[in-house]
């Protein structure tokens, strides 16, 4: 990223900021890459950029979606008696077993967590299994095993299915897609373009757990200490949250892309600014000694157990204290605040005062991680 410029002699030229000023963001743009694909890449499915224009030149248009649609972890449906939120995912993590977890009871996790970013009280899920020739009768069984012992535990129906078998060599082992449906409670309305200026941005815990989770199984790498995914069913925590604040304004859970990206997102969905302080993010020892390793950013990394909210910040105490009374948010901590300046931009400040421009991965740092 970098400050705009301009050659025509009727603008007068910009004035750099002085030494200790930060930038005046709102001057800034990204310059618009070169990407000419006639074939799929892998970073068509790493939920950064390519995917966000795969979504919008390519299936929105061809599904006749007005592109400005607003675009969520879960759709909304209003149906008689109610609303609905509809969700569905797939899963093709390799490999299949890893630290804190495995792609069962991830795909369970995944799609509970997409309802609840809406505020919706989980139902039922469909599961649909496209398993390879050659694959192991007992790896399936543990899978599943993991699945229904998932589901129960969240109180969530596994309620229907199917099953494909592809040729050896076409399917990893198994791949998994998953589809959900839960009702939101009246009142409730939580979606990317109600984030507004003052809003409190606040993080449930820690970051980086399963992306390096699953990288440090898949390459066989050891960081002195053993990283666990922290995938886990996240609509409980966020049923204490809406009932102690019903206008909750925005949830995401930064799978894809990571924290960088869900604000992002949701900064360009609101046209709002969002400013983070770096130092307030919790990254665990073990995960920044990784990135640092590997050149990866914490901030991109996915988590599968993890959610930000934007609340307004008058009830921003009582929803953090009510996250604290939950095993799932006891390390939610205030990180940032909705801004009117950089619209459109997340700008973080640095343990050294600086400012940078948190931006969206072209592709995805480390991918097949869900």
């Amino acid at each position: 990223m970098r400050p705009t410029t301009s050659t025509a002699a009727s603008t007068p030229p910009r004035s750099e900021p002085t030494l200790g000023e930060p930038p005046d963001f709102d001057t800034w743009t990204c310059p618009v890459p070169l990407r000419d694909h006639d074939r799929i890449v892998m970073g068509h499915g790493g939920g950064g950029r390519l995917s966000a224009e795969l979504v919008e030149h390519l299936f929105l248009p061809a599904f006749g979606i007005d592109p400005a649609v607003e675009l969520h972890d879960a759709a909304t449906l209003d149906l008689a008696g109610g609303r609905v939120a509809f969700s569905t995912d797939s899963y093709v993590v390799r490999p299949l077993f890893f630290p804190g977890g495995c792609i069962g009871d991830l795909a369970v996790h995944g799609t509970i967590n997409d309802l609840a970013m809406t505020g919706a009280r989980p139902l039922a899920l469909s599961t649909g299994f496209i398993l390879e020739e050659g694959l192991e009768m007992a790896t399936l069984g543990l899978v599943a095993e993991a699945m229904g012992g998932a589901a129960q535990a969240a109180g969530v129906r596994l309620a229907t299915g199917d099953t494909k078998v592809v040729e050896r060599g076409l399917a990893d082992g198994l791949y998994i897609n998953t589809a959900g449906v839960g009702v939101v409670p009246e009142g409730v309305d939580i979606r990317p373009r109600r984030a507004a200026v003052d809003d409190v941005v606040i993080l449930s815990g820690a970051i980086g757990m399963h992306g390096v989770a699953v990288l440090s199984k898949r390459e066989g790498l050891e960081f002195g200490t053993e990283i666990r995914s922290d995938s886990a069913p996240l609509h409980e925590l966020v049923a204490t949250m809406v009932d102690t604040c019903a206008d909750i304004h925005v949830l995401r859970d930064p799978t894809r892309g990571g924290v960088a990206t869900a604000l992002c997102d949701i900064a360009v969905a609101a046209g709002v600014g969002i400013a983070v302080e770096e130092a307030a993010i919790p990254v665990p020892d073990a995960v920044a000694g990784a990135c640092s390793f590997l050149g990866l950013d914490p901030m991109h990394i996915a988590n599968e157990g993890k959610l930000i909210a934007l609340v307004p910040a008058a009830q921003a105490g009582g929803v953090l204290e009510a996250m604290w009374r939950h095993p799932l948010g006891r390390g939610a901590a205030i990180v940032g605040q909705v801004v009117g300046d950089h619209r459109g931009l997340v700008v973080a400040e640095t343990p050294l005062g600086a400012h940078r421009v948190i931006d969206v991965p072209l592709g995805e740092q480390l991918p097949r991680i869900c």
